[in-house]
């Protein structure tokens, strides 16, 4: 039970991002701080744990836990005292990993481990064992007794990672829960309770902001505990109902996914209001939108996905609005319907923003491509979709509270993660977060082949190709891994392979049951698997019985993506842990990349130009696009610190 004592419901205010000279001083000291020469001592303390080990070996397992209990005491209390056993407790829980889980964490891993411990960002490949690596930091961060949650993808990780490490952490004295959707209160109230709780960030945000709502007055420290001295039975009842036991420190996995390409998603706590009038004024705005015509009366600019009425385009729409309702007669009222039901038609399309699934429009995560039940767009866009496509309208909703990722992460105390993919968004981690970023060597040297990148003039001619990739690879035995952008893109790919009679499998939002044991099965010799970009992500390929001989998994990117750590990731997925593989990208002129962030003039120079030609042009529009989305999550960061800052009131001030 979470009561008024033992509640630490605190969290750190954020500072406000830097500027003019100061962000200069914050970037240097960045550069500073994610230099490869402060790995060095992460590295040393490794060594003299590994050189401790023998130790630890000799021992039976009550001993070994009566060890790990007293230095669980020690980091308790903290201050040097952690410090001064940090070095025996790491060779101590490395120990009981072989012995519970059946694991030696490598070299690498402690210093993983290590870099989590000081508050790094560890970029670690695919398959150097990361979800270990934040077991190994998590046990020393829940020896603190201070609620650590571990972050994980979705559901599914968070399940399979608790209960694997289970028995490592209850060797090691640390309870450990997890948090999954669908859970009712007090079986949420049951895993934040634990030392170390696996969760996803959808579900930690949306508790915090529940509780956040529920403390209303009570949320400063202080206070709580003044009501909780005037009022002890108002104060206990409202504290009962908490779920979560406070914000301090958070391992993220895959952080790169969740801090950046996700950052600006704002979670809203909010409930549906029915607007009837909302709905005729949307369907009447699909009916005029149908009137014009692009470029004569409206422009779309896909860079910035807007649209904009032009003169000729405001006329129709005046003329059309004169026998429709009093809404209609407001100018910028008008203007904003027929604006969204435009969006609607040329910004939002199926198989790519979204899906229909049982009559309902489900928006699809652009970065992972997996299917996203419970968001809707605000402002009316969802209801200007559902008229688009002729499915029953859902009712707007009223906000009650909301916050970004972005934020919410920056509310912790100590803050770590994990990713394969990293260094490219240094600037970005730091200047946000405050995470430096340190990169962590393999604990076998990487040996993929990147073959040459193919550009090709149109989408066909680059589809044919990717088939031709496909078959030539599948002829020889070895499995074959295909990342699509977009769910219309992977559906295209598979209608192209069952015309050439390949076996697939095909994982997108619409096709996305037991995602991870596809995404585990696609080593296996001549097995072909289509799967959007990120999809899978945090699940290990392993490679199938005399694969390795016939050169391992071969990865194609049908299409450079917005990021360039996505595409990066995707190709990490082949040769993981010193096994072989290849990977090669195919592109076109007309893909979305290039089409929104190359300028027209250069854009058939993608598909005729020679292959480094190409490549830089498709490299400028990928900076262009990584410059103007951080540029966005940096305007989301200060318009969210400014509602927060003026939002803020003390009771009786």
């Amino acid at each position: 039970m979470v009561t008024a004592a033992n509640t630490e419901w605190s969290w750190k205010q954020a500072e406000p991002l830097p500027e003019g000279l100061d962000l200069s001083v914050h970037n240097f000291i960045g550069r500073w701080r994610r230099r490869p020469a402060c790995r060095r001592p992460l590295e040393v303390t490794a060594e003299a744990a590994l050189a401790v080990a023998p130790e630890f070996e000799a021992l039976r397992d009550h001993d070994l836990q009566l060890r790990l209990h007293d230095y669980r005491a020690h980091f308790r209390r903290g201050g040097s005292a952690a410090e001064t056993f940090l070095v025996p407790a790491l060779a101590a829980i490395r120990e009981a990993a072989r012995r519970t889980v059946h694991l030696h964490p490598f070299p690498v891993q402690l210093v993983g481990a290590l870099a989590l411990h000081r508050g790094f960002l560890a970029e670690m490949a695919t398959g150097e064992g990361k979800t270990l690596t934040a077991g190994l930091a998590a046990i020393l961060a829940g020896w603190a007794h201070r609620p650590v949650h571990v972050v994980t993808a979705n559901d599914y990780l968070v399940q399979r990672d608790a209960a694997w490490l289970e028995p490592l952490y209850t060797f090691a004295g640390v309870r450990v829960g997890h948090v999954t959707g669908g859970m009712p209160p007090p079986e949420r109230r049951r895993g934040y309770a634990a030392d170390v709780t696996y969760v996803t960030a959808r579900e930690v945000l949306a508790d915090f902001l529940r509780d956040r709502l529920l403390l209303d007055t009570l949320s400063n420290p202080t206070q709580r505990r003044i009501r909780s001295m005037v009022l002890p039975g108002v104060t206990q009842r409202r504290l009962s109902g908490l779920v979560l036991r406070g914000l301090h420190t958070a391992i993220i996995d895959e952080a790169d996914s969740l801090l950046i390409d996700e950052a600006v998603t704002p979670l809203i706590i909010s409930r549906p209001v029915p607007n009837p009038r909302l709905r005729d004024a949307t369907l009447q705005a699909r009916e005029l939108s149908r009137l014009l015509s692009p470029d004569l009366h409206y422009r779309v600019n896909l860079r910035y996905r807007e649209v904009e009425l032009t003169p000729s385009g405001e006329e129709v729409v005046a003329e059309a609005c004169r026998e429709l309702p009093a809404v209609w007669k407001g100018r910028d009222r008008r203007h904003e319907l027929v604006r969204q039901a435009l969006s609607a038609r040329e910004l939002f399309l199926a198989g790519r923003q979204y899906i229909i699934d049982q009559g309902k429009i489900v928006i699809v995560d652009e970065g992972t491509g997996r299917p996203q039940p419970m968001r809707t767009w605000q402002q009316g866009l969802h209801q200007a979709i559902e008229a688009k496509e002729g499915v029953p309208f859902s009712d707007p909703s009223e906000t009650a509270a909301r916050m970004s990722f972005q934020r919410f992460f920056r509310l912790f105390h100590h803050l770590s993660g994990m990713t394969g993919t990293a260094l490219e968004a240094g600037t970005e981690f730091w200047q946000i977060y405050g995470l430096p970023v340190l990169r962590i060597p393999t604990h076998r040297p990487c040996i993929r082949t990147r073959l040459p990148d193919r550009f090709f003039p149109t989408s066909t001619a680059k589809w044919e190709a990717v088939v031709e990739g496909i078959r030539s690879v599948h002829a020889t035995g070895r499995p074959v891994l295909v990342g699509t952008r977009t769910v219309a893109a992977s559906e295209r790919l598979a209608r192209f392979l069952e015309a050439h009679h390949l076996d697939f499998r095909l994982l997108n939002a619409v096709h996305h049951g037991d995602e991870a044991t596809i995404i585990a099965m696609a080593g296996e010799g001549r097995r072909i698997t289509i799967a959007t970009n990120m999809a899978g992500r945090g699940t290990d390929i392993r490679l199938g019985q005399g694969v390795a001989a016939l050169g391992g998994l071969h990865v194609i990117a049908t299409e450079r993506h917005e990021s360039g750590r996505v595409d990066r990731q995707l190709m990490g997925r082949a040769a993981r842990q010193g096994d072989p593989g290849s990977a090669q990208l195919y592109a076109s002129a007309e893909d979305d990349l290039v089409r929104r962030y190359l300028p027209r003039q250069f854009q058939s120079l993608v598909g005729t130009a020679p292959a480094p030609v190409a490549g830089a042009l498709v490299a400028r529009a990928q900076a262009k696009a990584q410059s103007i989305a951080f540029r966005q999550r940096q305007q989301v960061l200060r318009g969210d610190s400014w509602l927060e800052e003026s939002l803020a009131f003390a009771p009786g001030s």
